[in-house]
């Protein structure tokens, strides 16, 4: 049954949201049994779900609950689902007039370094801190690759190789990442 509901999970961004919009469902546990003899009674679960809209974030859950209860039903569960939500973050967007003062003082610094990305969906606490004290907010990021590494996957188009804050292999190299972070952070801060 779990086995089947993950499947089932991996057509909802591909089926029930409009390609125009972002989102990412992500199965990142499935725990169930401990012996290979014995049909486990229960299993768990652990997704992440990253959406860039509330609209498409209450389409894509609503999705989740829908299949997830439909394959209990098709396998006959004993009893439903339960379902608890561990964390919520809200979307993390950036004030307009406070990034537009932050690049410049930043590219004033780093100069071309300096690039505005484009909106990620990654699951992010930041905004929290923002809501609260009713502040604008920039979020931003400072790459930690060794260069030659970075240099070498964008000559061979595979940027998207390189492993990322949330991956194993992730190791920002130590010097200068730390150094410029924190120049960054001041350099922002003393000019806000």
């Amino acid at each position: 049954m779990a086995a089947s509901a993950v499947m089932r999970l991996q057509t909802v961004v591909s089926r029930e949201i409009c390609m125009m919009d972002r989102a990412v469902v992500t199965v990142g546990a499935l725990q169930a049994g401990s012996s290979p003899n014995i049909i486990p009674d229960e299993s768990l679960l652990r997704l992440n779900v990253r959406t860039l809209d509330e609209h498409v974030r209450e389409t894509v859950l609503a999705a989740i609950k829908r299949i997830i209860n439909a394959e209990a039903t098709a396998s006959k569960a004993p009893k439903p689902p339960a379902f608890t939500v561990l964390g919520e973050f809200p979307l993390t967007s950036n004030d307009e007039a406070a990034t537009a003062k932050v690049i410049e003082v930043l590219k004033g610094r780093f100069g071309t370094d300096v690039q505005q990305g484009n909106p990620a969906t990654a699951s992010e606490d930041f905004s929290v801190f923002a809501r609260t004290w009713k502040t604008p907010l920039v979020f931003w990021f400072v790459g930690g690759t060794d260069p030659q590494k970075y240099s070498q996957a964008e000559q061979a188009g595979l940027l998207t190789d390189l492993p990322s804050n949330h991956s194993p292999q992730f190791a920002p190299v130590l010097n200068p990442t730390l150094r410029i972070g924190i120049e960054a952070m001041l350099t922002a801060a003393g000019h806000g």
